[in-house]
């Protein structure tokens, strides 16, 4: 065989390198695959792991000093704790002293006001008139009075004419004419003072008349802060509430100054509070912030129908935030010299976290995701919970209706409270 024919086998190569395409495709379902597995092995893992854990429902629990009621933190300076609202001790629902229509209304809702400041008026047309009549008749009454005194003045000079005559000449002037000048004088004296009765008594007409004006007037009787408007212009107004379109107050106003909180207290532990006693107000909108507060009066009565006594505390820190009618909770806090000051602690749990087994009373306690059994001293019941005079010291996550699988070191799962 010639040279020429002979095939070129110098440009041949294996390419070690690249895989061929079979190849590649079966690489990448062995890799998906694998992932896949590792996925399922992980999520069948997690699930049985959390099929694994006990739910529960649990309530953190805190310290009491002498059992008075729960306080926040187990703090022992607090003695007592109750629940409340804020009122203003000056308020008032301002009404109109005399029906009417109303013709005007000065304030708001949230308007501030001062003492003597007109609110409102009501429609005072007539009792405008009437005044103007009034001051007519007083000045006609003077204008009379005047009369009459210029009568008066002219029948004493006659008076003292009459007698200088007769003194000088009897015989020109007889007793019977100077008797007659002396009665003219008395019957003057009299007009003037009836006209003078008559002018005090059209002055007294003037000032009915001027009050009767004033009363259409609706002035505030402190200085404080419109809460409600109750009537609106154009409604028919009386001091009191007579049905239909009648209207009673026109605006309920506060003085904000004077606000405090009214709390019911048990009257178990009434016996720890007391007047001037220091206390921590905390109000439901603010949960954050606390307010200084002295109980300003221990009403001296108990509600037989709820057994409590109502304490109404003054709120010493001033804020604009406090407003009427919020819900508050006060904290009575405990002097160094109070009986309880040293007493025990105590603990209150929900009496649904309390079980019993053969060797007492326990309550499961979660430490690090695990329950745990206490065996606790109960004490006497309050209510929906349960004194713990021994086993517990505040502050643990107690589990509350403890299922009947759970077990002493069992993984738990906290449901949630919604």
């Amino acid at each position: 065989m010639s040279a020429t024919g002979a095939a070129d086998l110098s440009k041949l190569r294996i390419n070690r390198d690249d895989p061929p395409p079979a190849v590649k495709r079966a690489l990448g379902r062995v890799l998906w695959i694998t992932g896949a597995a590792i996925l399922v092995f992980a999520v069948v893992l997690l699930v049985a792991r959390r099929g694994g854990a006990v739910p529960v429902q649990v309530v953190t629990i805190s310290a009491t000093t002498g059992g008075t009621g729960t306080v926040g933190g187990g703090s022992d300076s607090v003695a007592v704790v109750a629940n409340g609202y804020v009122v203003a001790r000056t308020k008032a629902a301002v009404s109109a002293k005399i029906p009417g229509r109303l013709a005007m209304l000065n304030v708001s809702e949230g308007s501030v006001v001062q003492k003597g400041e007109v609110i409102a008026r009501l429609d005072n047309a007539d009792y405008t008139a009437a005044v103007g009549q009034a001051e007519a008749e007083v000045s006609s009454a003077k204008a009379t009075l005047i009369e009459t005194q210029s009568d008066r003045d002219q029948a004493q000079r006659e008076l003292v004419r009459v007698r200088d005559v007769r003194a000088q000449n009897p015989n020109l002037v007889s007793p019977q004419e100077v008797e007659n000048a002396e009665s003219r004088v008395q019957q003057a004296d009299a007009r003037v003072s009836a006209q003078s009765s008559r002018v005090d008594a059209a002055a007294a007409g003037l000032r009915v008349a001027h009050a009767n004006l004033e009363n259409t007037y609706i002035r505030a009787p402190f200085s404080g802060t419109v809460l409600r408007k109750e009537a609106e212009v154009g409604e028919v107004v009386a001091p009191s509430v007579g049905g239909g379109l009648t209207r009673g107050a026109v605006v309920t106003m506060a003085d904000l100054s004077t606000l405090e909180v009214e709390v019911d207290v048990n009257e178990a532990y009434i016996a720890q509070v007391r007047t001037g006693q220091a206390s921590r107000i905390t109000l439901d909108a603010y949960p954050d912030t606390s307010f200084s507060g002295a109980v300003r009066q221990v009403v001296p009565t108990a509600d037989r129908q709820k057994a409590t006594v109502q304490v109404k505390v003054s709120i010493l820190d001033h804020d604009p935030r406090i407003l009427p009618e919020m819900g508050a909770k006060v904290e009575f806090t405990r002097g160094e010299g109070d009986a309880m000051a040293n007493a025990p602690r105590r603990v209150l749990v929900p009496s649904n976290a309390v079980t019993q087994a053969g060797d007492g009373a326990r309550v499961w306690v979660i430490e690090d995701e695990k329950a745990s059994a206490r065996t606790v001293d109960v004490g006497p019941a309050r209510g929906n919970q349960v004194e713990i005079r021994r086993g517990l010291t505040g502050g643990e996550q107690v589990v509350l209706d403890a299922p009947a699988g759970i077990k002493e070191g069992a993984r738990v799962r906290i449901k949630s409270s919604g």
